[in-house]
């Protein structure tokens, strides 16, 4: 076994030291009974399972066995395939640190001892090149690969290398485990030998190994894994990956790292590699990068990101588009680019203490990510559009109308497993003396806070209900320490909230938050209890009207739930419903006007109704000039008493329609049909 002294003890995915937050998961810190720990639950035992039979059912497996010898089958899959194996690995390792189970654990040995056994003696493992030096023919979209380090640009022999490399730190985290860890670091030391030094031009087409070896860096001490990590990030914009099929802005390689201002190119690569860059930062305190990092973030959050913090709008090239470039209907928003919208956002905080990243956070976990996943468990969008027609046909697995058990590019299901089992080490961190609390879910909380111990008790069925209860169960100082409160609890107040309730220890408090932030001085003490009372009346959101696909149209809010039309909660036909606007003008006098929370309640909050109108059906020119007048039949239907005709005449009256929202992450469970976040306003 090999010895590792570790810079950090964290069973978290995320270990940075040097510089900013700390965040703050021990092994104590678990997610309880609430909404995060239910999907923790059912990752654990639906996803992962279903992801197992997956792996062997179209090959990922055979191909590390055939690498191993122990197998004639050919290589079968995309040419990382092996990638699905590590993510599905890391999520395993995770959910073993949080309780035992022995299928996950027969898995873990097997794929373990396989991945051994797979790897050659100078430490190089990949099962797609292995077996094609074997005479195998992996194939990818653009050509045939047959030989290693040949092909950074598609290649993904560096992005492999970096979710082995996750795994292993997951493992050797969460289960004291470093066998794995003995496979990953011999390929990072071999990819350091090859790649590292000064002399090579080399980084990766699709950015992934740069955040791995840095925490393979913070978990061994190894100062090389950083270095290296580093000179890929300084690297890069030499154009040295060439122009390729989507050209250079593809791959983020139009321009230096310190020199780029937007967001551009392959969503996922994009955001991997500023998580990478962020994590750099994070351990040398290289300033220009991190001012590179805030301004591409404003522009992604400012101009390039759908309300469910999604991103990546176009489907060709699974790139960001122009600016304002946001259409929902062909909203590509990948679960992958979800996830790693995360990563950066969690680095991001840490890397400045600002809550703003926390709330995209919250927001990417709430809708995008949560909205990859069947409520099953065993189902998985790998886009995620902000509205389906009712005649959509697509069955391409990149633009499926309903979730599917499986895909070819299997990147997004494996991301998802290793997600929500890692849960736990996104929800608080410690700054200057206070506990910062990030993420309100019921859970336990351990941090070392000023040398000594803090455990809180979170008590919530948030984002259901704004109502939060904080126990400080423990506040210990260490051997020598003087007596009191071990310092501040600093809680985060969304950007979305109207409003907040504070209570400790019985009193009302009064304070305004400071950056995102109310900070609670002295709080820090044994049996402190403080709740809050979140504000979460429903919101109506209006675009920026520069996003032309969404214009004239409104969207629902509750807290950080974003609510859709579905077809099955409507009699009216939803392609065709609009919003009523003299509700929606009642709403800035009586927020409780316009939408009203039924009894009807999903794990993310209640059903919502409201009033609108409905073109009834009739057939009339596609494009009709504005004087000539639509059959009669296809009227518009006011509540307020009125009734619009395309002509511009209004009539007298009708009925009013209802329309009943759903959280957007809860669509697509029961029949195929028409859904949309975004919804006209009737004129």
């Amino acid at each position: 076994m090999m010895s590792t002294s570790p810079k950090s003890v964290t069973a978290a995915p995320v270990a940075a030291t040097a510089f900013g937050v700390v965040g703050s998961s021990g092994q104590g810190t678990a997610l309880g009974d609430g909404v995060l720990g239910r999907w923790q639950r059912r990752n654990r035992e639906r996803t992962i399972p279903h992801g197992l039979e997956q792996l062997e059912a179209v090959g990922n497996i055979d191909n590390l066995r055939g690498a191993a010898g122990l197998s004639n089958a050919p290589f079968r899959g995309p040419v990382f395939a092996d990638s699905d194996v590590y993510k599905t690995l890391e999520a395993v390792a995770w959910e073993l640190g949080h309780e035992g189970d022995e299928a996950l654990r027969t898995f873990y040995d097997d794929t373990v001892a396989l991945l051994e056994k797979a790897q050659e003696d100078g430490g190089y493992l990949n099962s797609a090149y292995q077996l094609a030096d074997a005479g195998g023919t992996p194939r990818r979209d653009h050509a045939t690969v047959r030989e290693r380090w040949s092909d950074f640009a598609f290649g993904h022999e560096l992005y492999c290398a970096g979710h082995l490399i996750q795994a292993a730190v997951a493992a050797a985290r969460s289960l004291g485990d470093d066998r794995l860890l003995e496979v990953a670091t011999r390929f990072a030391d071999l990819i350091v030998r090859e790649f590292g030094g000064p002399e090579s031009a080399v980084y990766p087409g699709h950015p992934e190994i740069e955040y791995a070896l840095v925490e393979l860096y913070r978990l061994t001490g190894k100062r090389e894994y950083l270095e290296t990590a580093a000179a890929f990030i300084d690297r890069r914009g030499a154009g040295w990956l060439g122009d390729g099929v989507f050209g250079r802005a593809y791959y983020q390689d139009d321009a230096p790292v310190r020199d780029t201002e937007i967001m551009r190119g392959h969503a996922v690569r994009a955001i991997y590699l500023n998580s990478g860059v962020a994590d750099v930062y994070l351990e040398t305190g290289d300033r220009p990068l991190l001012a590179a990092l805030e301004t591409q973030w404003d522009d992604m959050v400012s101009r390039r990101s759908y309300v469910t913090g999604g991103t990546g709008s176009r489907h060709r090239d699974e790139s960001f588009g122009d600016a304002y470039e946001l259409p929902s209907d062909r909203a590509y928003a990948e679960t992958c680019a979800g996830i790693a919208a995360m990563h950066w956002a969690w680095r991001m905080y840490l890397a400045t203490g600002g809550a703003k990243y926390a709330d995209f956070f919250e927001t990417a976990l709430y809708n995008v990510v949560a909205d990859g996943l069947a409520e099953s468990g065993d189902a998985f969008f790998y886009s995620n559009p902000l509205q389906l027609r009712a005649d959509h046909l697509s069955v391409q697995e990149e633009a499926a109308a309903t979730r599917l058990s499986w895909y070819y590019c299997a990147c997004c299901p494996p991301n998802l497993m290793r997600t929500f089992a890692s849960l736990e080490g996104y929800l608080a961190g410690v700054r200057d003396g206070e506990l910062q609390l990030v993420q309100y879910t019921r859970s336990r909380i351990e941090a070392e806070v000023q040398g000594g111990r803090c455990v809180l008790d979170v008590d919530t069925e948030y984002p259901a209900d704004g109502r939060v209860r904080i126990t400080v169960a423990e506040a210990s100082r260490g051997a020598g320490s003087h007596d009191g409160p071990l310092g501040a609890l600093s809680l985060r107040v969304p950007a979305w909230c109207g409003g907040v309730r504070i209570v400790v220890n019985g009193a009302a408090v009064t304070a305004e938050p400071a950056d995102g932030w109310i900070r609670l001085d002295n709080a820090l003490a044994e049996g402190t209890v403080v709740e809050l009372d979140f504000d979460l009346t429903p919101q109506v959101l209006l675009p920026d009207e520069r996003i032309d696909a969404i214009r004239g149209c409104a969207a629902v809010r509750r807290g950080p739930v974003v609510y859709c039309l579905e077809q099955r909660d409507n009699e009216a036909d939803v392609d065709r419903a609009a919003l009523d606007p003299a509700a929606l003008d009642r709403a800035t006098r009586d927020p409780d006007e316009p939408l009203v929370e039924t009894d009807i309640s999903t794990e993310l909050g209640p059903i919502l109704e409201t009033s609108g109108a409905v073109r009834e059906s009739g057939v009339g020119e596609l494009y009709a000039p504005s004087g000539r007048k639509r059959p009669t039949s296809e009227r518009a239907v006011l509540p307020s008493g009125r009734t619009v005709l395309p002509s511009g005449r209004t009539v007298f009256p009708s009925e009013c329609t209802v329309l009943r929202l759903r959280p957007y992450a809860t669509w697509g469970n029961g029949d195929p049909g028409a859904m949309r976040i975004w919804i006209p306003i009737a004129r």
